[in-house]
């Protein structure tokens, strides 16, 4: 089996033929399906994108630069909080706020998600989320997490009398 690399020109044709004189070897381009790294950001690059972080957190930013770890740094970026519908004033509709972070750096690892926005649908409320004030869409995010928390407990409870272990009740703590 023979050795290539991308730079070196490609063999001659089947039984070893070479191609046809003035017609120059072409270089063959790989498909931009072959880059599944960091690579693919550049397509991305100075365009506004949403980014969900593993700790549930939504940014809205320009993406001005990133790294081979997929680290990156969103310019004008807005931390946007929800609050699901039934938890604010008007049951029927959520509630969301904006909490302006300027230029933003987010380590690669914590990035679950990330999609470019479409800028004609960017001024829109998400549909069925009503812009509120800071503040309140904040505690109310506070106490929704804290509520969930309860019922979490309680459904590791529950399972737990029918011999299903939790995430970390199985380990023993020194």
């Amino acid at each position: 089996m023979e050795n290539l690399s991308i730079s070196e020109p490609p063999p001659h044709g089947p039984g070893g033929i070479p191609p046809p004189l003035g017609r120059p070897p072409q270089l063959q381009q790989l498909p931009a399906q072959m880059f599944t790294t960091a690579a693919q950001l550049l397509d991305l690059t100075d365009k506004k994108l949403m980014v969900s972080l593993r700790d549930g957190r939504k940014l809205l930013g320009i993406l001005r630069s990133w790294d081979q770890f997929a680290n990156l740094v969103l310019q004008s970026t807005k931390e946007r909080i929800f609050v699901p519908p039934g938890s604010g004033p008007n049951p029927s509709r959520g509630l969301y706020a904006d909490i302006e972070r300027g230029v933003f750096l987010v380590r690669g690892e914590n990035v679950l998600l990330l999609g470019e926005i479409d800028l004609d649908k960017d001024d829109d409320s998400p549909p069925g989320y009503d812009l509120a004030e800071v503040e309140l869409v904040q505690s109310l995010a506070k106490q929704k997490k804290l509520e969930d928390k309860v019922k979490e407990k309680s459904k590791v409870k529950k399972l737990s009398t029918l011999g299903f272990e939790g995430e970390n009740l199985g380990e023993v703590l020194l």
